[in-house]
This record gives structure tokens, C-alpha cells and sequence, in this order.
């Protein structure tokens, strides 16, 4: 049977919860409400209210309380309720939790996930794209599973990790059933820091995450209606990420776009160009390009959310800007 990415989340934390009792789940309303999107339903009937705690609306806590824990030996897995509200947490996060192996040579396995992304027109407080925030911090990894076996098997790997994880999470996959797949029986995990190649292609390459992927082939296949190659890599993990797989890509097709859906400036994209210009410089024939959201916050309005966002035919116009040059 096919699974959901909602349902790959879910079976992830199930399963890892029974093969680990140091595990456990901590978050707003993920008890006996089942979360916001319901990933949680059903843990706490199975494990108990001391492995699947509610907490009160207070996201500081919520990852100082994780980070408690997991120096004490516990793996928690903390839910934002959105991704956006981890601001509040944010010196627990970057300023203790990601420096406390440096500083005192103690391991912080925790996970922190934060469903993200703009979906149904949510406004600008639950619809951003907030990796970038973190990327720049040592000592904190970022992954961001663009299909169910990624969600299932990066959520795995992320729990079993010293180090806190943060796992983004979109919510425009949660119950996408094009994207459905059979997952196996048997344990595996995704290990973090491998990008996977999404599509073979010789003339240009696009590097993306997270929903972006599914865009990013969209155009792909228009483009081959054109006899334009495209190849597609999907990061899947950001922090650390594929620094091999990205430049041999790049060295192949000699021609790069960027596609994420977190806005232009200050976005990841920046940093993958930087290093294509640093380190491949002389295999390009043509400038590097970017796909991203527009630099505002989120709009509300559903048109404008649509102008703002990054789309299928957003990439296919940079793709043919790109082969054309």
C-alpha cells in the first residue's frame, strides 16, 4: 500500500519511538488532539502520556525543554506547530543547543520539526520557508524530504543523530497522493548529507529541495518536449549537503538553476552559486540563475500568494533563458 508523506512522518516516529524508548514527542496539541496535521494521532493511545507531551503554547520552552532532555540522554522530537514559530526559540536553538558539544563535549541529540511552507493561503505567519535562518549556524543539521520514503528515512537517521536536527517539513506534500509511494517493511534510514539525483540530464542542471523538486520535474518534462536535457538534484539534506554531487552535476551540464521556494535574498540558492563560481567556475557556459520566492513577506491574498511563489512555469522560463544563452 501506498503511503501519504503525512503517513511516511507518522510511521517514521512510530516506529522509531518502539525500537527506542529514549524517544519521545513534545509539542502544542500533539497528545490528545493528534497535532495540527494530525501526524502524531494515535502515539499517545500506544505510548502513553509521558512519551507524547503537550505543552503549553511557548516554543522557547518547548526546545529548551528538548534540549534538557536530550543532554540527560533522551532523543526528544519537538513539533513547532508551524515552522514559523520557532523564532521564539531561537536563542535555545542557536545559541545553546547548537554549541553545547563544542563547549562542553555533551551530545544534544535532538530533533526539531517544523512544518513549513506556504500553502491555502495562511498569511505571512504560518507560510514561511525559515531554513536559511539556521544555515549559516555550525553545530545544527537541516534536512528537507521532498517524498515519503526521504520523510520517513531523514526523520530516522535525524532521531538516531547526536547532534540537534532540524527537519523541515512541507505542508503542501502532506497529503499530496501524487507523490504517494510504497515504502519497505524493513528499517532503513536516509543517510543526512546525500543529495539524490532525481533526474539524469546533460544540458542543464537545477539543484532544489523540498517541494520545489516536484516543480522542478514538472518543467523538466516541458523542456524535454523542446530536446533541452535537464538533470535534477534534489538536496534533501541541507546542513550538511553534497558539496561532490552538486559540482559533478554541474561540471556535466554546464549550466545551473537554483529553485527554492524560500525567498531570493539570503536563500541557501546564494551560497550553492557562490560555490559553483568558487570551485566550477570554468566548466559554465552560461550565468548561474536563481528561482525563488519574491523578497516580502508571505501575502494572504490568494492571487498574490500565487504572484509571490515560485511555480512550474517560473522554472521553464529560466530553463530556456539558460538554454538559449
Amino acid at each position: 500500500m501506498k503511503s501519504t508523506y503525512l503517513e511516511a512522518i507518522s510511521s517514521g516516529l512510530r516506529e522509531e519511538m518502539a525500537r527506542d524508548e529514549s524517544v519521545f514527542c513534545l509539542g502544542e496539541d500533539i497528545g490528545v488532539y493528534g497535532g495540527a496535521f494530525k501526524i502524531t494521532e494515535g502515539l499517545m493511545d500506544e505510548f502513553g502520556e509521558d512519551r507524547v507531551i503537550d505543552t503549553p503554547l511557548a516554543e522557547a520552552a518547548i526546545i529548551g525543554a528538548a534540549m534538557g532532555a536530550a543532554i540527560m540522554g533522551m532523543r526528544p522530537v519537538a513539533e513547532m506547530q508551524f515552522a514559523d514559530f520557532i523564532t521564539t526559540g531561537f536563542n535555545q536553538l542557536v545559541n545553546n543547543a547548537a554549541k553545547t558539544y563544542y563547549r562542553w563535549g555533551a551530545k544534544v541529540p535532538m530533533v526539531i520539526r517544523c512544518p513549513s511552507g506556504a500553502i491555502g493561503s495562511q498569511g505571512p505567519f504560518h507560510s514561511q520557508n525559515p531554513e536559511a535562518w539556521f544555515f549559516r549556524v555550525p553545530g545544527l543539521k537541516i534536512v528537507t524530504p521532498s517524498t515519503p520514503y526521504d520523510a520517513k528515512g531523514l526523520l530516522k537517521a535525524a532521531i538516531r543523530d547526536n547532534n540537534p536536527v532540524l527537519y523541515f517539513e512541507h505542508k503542501g506534500l502532506y497529503r499530496d497522493k501524487k507523490i504517494s509511494q510504497v515504502l519497505p517493511d524493513e528499517d532503513y534510514i536516509v543517510p543526512i548529507g546525500e543529495a539524490a539525483l532525481r533526474r539524469e540530464g546533460t544540458d542543464v542542471t537545477i539543484i532544489t529541495y523540498g517541494k520545489m523538486v516536484h516543480k522542478s520535474l514538472e518543467a523538466a518534462e516541458i523542456l524535454s518536449k523542446d530536446g533541452v536535457d535537464v538533470e535534477i538534484l534534489d538536496l534533501r539534506s541541507l546542513l550538511p549537503f553534497d558539496r561532490e554531487m552538486i559540482l559533478t552535476s554541474v561540471k556535466k551540464t554546464s549550466r545551473l538553476l537554483i529553485v527554492h521556494e524560500d525567498t531570493l535574498t539570503g536563500g541557501i540558492g546564494g551560497e550553492m552559486a557562490a560555490i559553483i563560481a568558487d570551485e566550477a567556475f570554468e566548466y559554465l557556459d552560461a550565468p548561474i540563475k536563481r528561482v525563488a520566492a519574491i523578497d516580502t513577506p508571505v501575502p494572504f491574498s490568494p492571487p498574490l500568494e500565487n504572484f509571490f511563489l515560485p511555480n512550474t512555469e517560473k522554472i521553464v522560463e529560466a530553463l530556456r533563458d539558460l538554454a538559449a544563452f
